[in-house]
């Protein structure tokens, strides 16, 4: 007979560290899943944006210029 598979070890709830509970996973209780229920709404975990260094407006040209006469 094979052995069940090993779970991984629990984690800490990343809200207050406490040890998750199975019915508020990966959280340990209702307050720390608000918590961070609320932080993903007021974009608490957003990710900042780079700045692009073309907002000058001196884009590059689409085609090249024509070639001059004379």
């Amino acid at each position: 007979m094979s052995e069940p598979a090993k779970s991984t070890p629990e984690k800490p709830c990343p809200i207050c560290g406490k040890p998750a509970v199975e019915k508020y996973r990966p959280f340990c209780s209702s307050r720390c899943a608000d918590i961070d229920l609320h932080r993903w709404l007021s974009g608490s975990y957003a990710i900042p944006a780079a700045e692009d260094d073309d907002e000058d407006g001196d884009a590059p040209p689409l085609a090249p210029d024509p070639p001059r006469r004379g």
